[in-house]
């Protein structure tokens, strides 16, 4: 069965890894077919990177040969063809779902990805929703689902196509017993109806696979054994998988390994209680995560509380060390109620975070120095406390390394280590032996006990695995949100008369939940052998499909309706940019504050002030009083310029003498001074010529008369130039932005997995994804054009429809912009100061909004001339301002064109058909 010819996928010298990190180091291996296939191992052994290559997800590197359904993964082409045949669930709950999308619509986008029409669709789906149970469900939201329906509808999703090979990761991390239980039954189902079918399965939970046809133990990269459970009990002459995968490990892992015996409970503590809650409730809104919780710890005790991702184990804990108030009830720690503010009970309590509270850059002395420091420890406790943590957590071979590069089971214990480098007395853990392998996992248990049993350290813990119940001296089994049983572990096994606690707590969840969850016996899949109609879908995914775009446009405009928040942003944004910046942005100089110091005080000095005091441009201030008061003025920025009249200016005039008139201007304000200097020069001048016409001083006669006209906008006003080309920069600004947000979100929520590992094209992915927001920025441009020629009043002299035009045409250019700072960056504050930053200063400074392109010089002007903006403000303002027609502004629209496809050619090379 282990043969090339009886494999489902082939992997031969696998090498893989990220940076100098190695994922996995030479696998060879061979995965049988139509069968039930598991590769098992702690977080971190190269599980995920495995199944991404075999699912095509991932790139494969150099030098390594993997083949699935008799096709080489390195192949483009190959690859194109198994996206119809794999189905690949990625390891996390719901992770290539989408939160927002129904339970119904989650299924119709995969259905749309594989091309799925017709009746055949539609008894799928309902075939699908009624096996597992999910039918009366079918409208209720993703992100409203429990762990177990959330695995439950990624399979749906999974199974839409009706796949060869179905590759599930971890799909059981999380998840509550009884769900598991469900979902393991559903599989089973599934193989009966369609013994063919190939599924190949990751999980950490080694004692799961036991029902397993073949396993894979893998550690560190290399695969340790394989072959079917039985035989690798035999192999190892151990009594269950768990104790197989340890005799598997290197010697050196393996070195000192002891089973954990949990000893009695002292009776002098047996009254003492640590703490203890009461009707305690936490509320977010209308949901209830923790609903009347009642428990209390005694001195020394090892507390376990049980339950699925989601079920408010976390939050208890946050309420009982004051990280989270409660709603209703109360917390008691240490007799005194829960204080956030209380520092005397904060030294008295460690905790340890389910993603381990360390600071990765720094080595492992460091990390206990600064935990001990936060404590208020003093150096010569922190040096004793140090060297006494690095000899029993056995850290000291690690003492110089930095966090982030030790192996998961030390990084545990390191963890542990700054939990209690303060001696605390209760001790509060959150998952700690998450993904951890069962050496490591006992080697922490040992831990545990020493300072329950030998230091009285009380310990609260949280896990997912039975077995480490079963060391606990009381537990608690809790479900959406509720404690709903509580006692020894064989006080509960009694209870409910079953041998094991995953009975037990499966027969409390069925209890609670009244069949809220039941699925069917049987899952009825309407099913096909492969036809020429099958064969004729998969060529059809070789070319553009106008349903996979419809799908992904579709799906990002329902995702956008129902997030209200960047709805508001996406509409809202560009009308408040534009009112705040067409008031903001002025450059019309008007209102000057000026000042006069009048030494003469002649009704000819008095004539020559009126002038500056009629005009709209200048405000009067008043008199001054003496030179240095005018100093003060000007240099305190009250006034732009000053007037000095000498005393005897009234008599020269008469005189026929030409009388001196001294101007300070203030020019820290350069331009504002400019303007101001051109308004003096232009009022003295009015003045001379009047003189000169009354006949009260002698002046040749003028030789040429110079009257100023300005073409496009006579009155000068800023809003004419300034308001139309703001629109250029808002509609280049705000729609990159969000595009290229929404792309890198599918990156950083995983659901980018559903682009790798499906027939959807790069140009399908891109354009559906970017019609909405094209949708978004079509609309915020008319909403602009409005606001110009109504709120501002500013003539429209052009072509309405070319104005319109040129707005389609330019929300298709911003939005591919933002597509193709989207493919190169990963996350989504990356994306948005990448987009704000690219798109917004170059359209200020260098698009001509500030001074015309042409008149830029070096760099500038080669950036304004690439620069999208640039054409699109041509346009606003040519139709706005200067009465400009299409004949005068074709070339814009070639330009903009040009860009569209070089954004759109960049974004499809730039973005991957796989991770790295």
């Amino acid at each position: 069965m282990n043969t090339a010819a009886a494999a489902v996928a082939t992997l031969a010298q696998v090498r893989h890894r990220y940076g100098k990190v190695i994922a996995l180091d030479g696998v060879d291996l061979a995965i049988p077919a139509g069968c039930l296939a598991g590769i098992i191992g702690p977080d971190g052994v190269g599980k995920s990177t495995l199944l991404s290559l075999i699912a095509g997800a991932r790139r494969v590197q150099k030098g390594s040969g993997v083949t699935v359904l008799d096709e080489d993964m390195h192949s483009a082409a190959a690859r194109s063809r198994m996206c119809r045949r794999i189905a690949y669930m990625p390891q996390g709950l719901g992770k290539n779902l989408y939160p927002t999308l129904s339970v119904m619509e989650n299924i119709c986008f995969f259905a749309d990805l594989f091309g799925e029409k017709g009746i055949e669709r539609e008894q799928r789906i309902a075939h699908l929703l009624q096996a597992t149970g999910m039918t009366r469900f079918a409208d209720r939201p993703a992100a409203k689902l429990s762990g177990g329906m959330k695995q439950k509808l990624s399979l749906c999703c999974s199974l839409i196509h009706e796949p060869d090979l179905l590759i599930l990761d971890e799909p059981t991390t999380g998840v509550d017993p009884l769900s598991r239980r469900q979902f393991w039954q559903l599989l089973d189902d599934l193989r009966a109806q369609r013994p063919s079918m190939s599924i190949v399965v990751a999980t950490a939970y080694i004692e799961e696979a036991s029902s397993f046809d073949w396993l894979a133990m893998m550690d560190a990269g290399n695969v340790l054994a394989q072959g079917s459970p039985t035989a690798l009990l035999q192999q190892t002459g151990a009594n269950n998988l768990d104790a197989a995968f340890i005799r598997l490990l290197p010697p050196e892992k393996r070195e000192g390994h002891v089973e954990p015996v949990l000893p009695p409970l002292q009776d002098a503590h047996q009254n003492n209680i640590v703490i203890s809650a009461r009707n305690l409730s936490c509320r977010f809104g209308d949901f209830t995560a923790v609903d009347s919780v009642n428990f209390e710890i005694r001195q020394g005790e090892i507390f376990g509380f049980l339950g699925s991702n989601g079920c408010g184990k976390s939050t208890t804990m946050k309420m009982l060390t004051g990280l989270l108030p409660a709603t209703e009830g109360e917390a008691f720690l240490f007799g005194n109620p829960v204080n956030a503010d209380d520092i005397s009970a904060r030294n008295r309590l460690g905790y340890m975070s389910q993603s381990f509270s360390l600071y990765e850059e720094l080595n492992v002395i460091q990390n206990l120095e600064l935990h001990g420091r936060i404590f208020a420890m003093s150096g010569e406790q922190i040096r004793a406390r140090c060297e006494t943590l690095l000899r029993e957590m056995q850290l000291a071979p690690y003492a110089q390394q930095p966090a982030g590069s030790l192996p998961l089971g030390v990084r545990q214990r390191l963890s542990l280590a700054v939990a209690v480098i303060h001696n605390p007395v209760m001790l509060i853990l959150d998952e700690p032996t998450s993904g951890v392998d069962p050496v490591a996992r006992d080697s922490f248990w040992e831990l545990l006990i020493d300072l329950s049993r030998k230091q009285g350290v009380t310990i609260f813990i949280t896990t997912h695995y039975m077995n480490e119940a079963d060391r606990c001296d009381r537990i608690s089994l809790m479900d959406a949100g509720k404690v709903l049983a509580s006692g020894s572990p064989e006080d509960i096994r009694q209870q409910f008369q079953v041998p094991t606690l995953e009975d037990a707590f499966i027969q409390v969840l069925e209890q609670a939940r009244a069949g809220d969850e039941k699925s069917s016996t049987v899952i009825a899949v309407v099913h096909a052998e492969h036809t020429a109609a099958d064969n004729s879908l998969a060529e059809r995914d070789k070319h553009f499909s106008f349903q996979r775009l419809r799908a992904y446009a579709r799906r990002e405009t329902l995702e956008l309706m129902r997030e209200p928040i960047r709805l508001l942003f996406a509409f809202v944004a560009p009308l408040f940019l534009m009112m705040v910046l067409g008031m903001g942005v002025n450059f019309d100089v008007d209102r000057l504050d000026f000042a006069v110091l009048d030494q003469d005080n002649t009704p000819a000095s008095r004539e020559y002030i009126d002038r500056f005091s009629a005009s709209d441009y200048f405000v009067s201030y008043g008199a001054l009083h003496s030179y240095t008061q005018l100093q003060q003025k000007l240099s305190s920025g009250q006034l732009l310029f000053a007037l000095e009249i000498p005393s005897g200016f009234g008599a020269d005039l008469a005189a026929g003498r030409e009388p001196a008139v001294a101007v300070q201007i203030n020019g820290g304000y350069p331009f504002r001074a400019e303007r101001a200097r051109n308004y003096i020069l232009g009022i003295h001048q009015q003045y001379l010529q009047q003189l000169v016409r009354e006949q009260r001083v002698q002046m040749p006669a003028e030789p040429y008369r110079l009257e100023t006209r300005f073409q496009y906008n006579q009155e000068m006003l800023s809003a004419y130039a300034i308001v139309p080309s703001i629109i250029a920069v808002l509609v280049t600004m705000i729609p990159t932005m969000l595009m290229a947000v929404a792309v890198v979100r599918e990156k950083e929520l995983g659901s980018i997995i559903n682009f790798y590992a499906t027939p959807t094209r790069r140009l399908e992915f891109l354009w559906g994804k970017q019609v909405p927001y094209v949708m978004i920025a079509m609309i915020n441009y008319l909403c602009l054009v409005l606001i110009t020629r109504f709120a501002f009043q500013v003539p429209l002299l052009g072509s309405l429809p070319v104005l319109m035009i040129a707005g389609v045409c330019y929300s298709w250019v911003a939005t591919s912009f933002g597509l193709l700072i989207s493919a190169f960056t990963r996350t989504q504050i990356a994306a948005l100061f990448a987009a704000l930053i690219i798109s917004m200063i170059p359209s200020v400074n260098f698009s001509g909004m500030l001074k015309p392109v042409a008149s830029l010089e070096g760099g500038a002007y080669w950036f304004g001339t690439f620069f999208p903006t640039t054409y699109l403000l041509n346009i606003t303002v040519g139709t706005f301002t200067k009465g400009l027609y299409f004949a005068d502004l074709w070339k814009n629209f070639a330009v903009m064109a040009v860009h569209f496809l070089v954004f759109t050619l960049g974004s499809v090379l730039l973005l991957r058909k796989q991770e790295a």
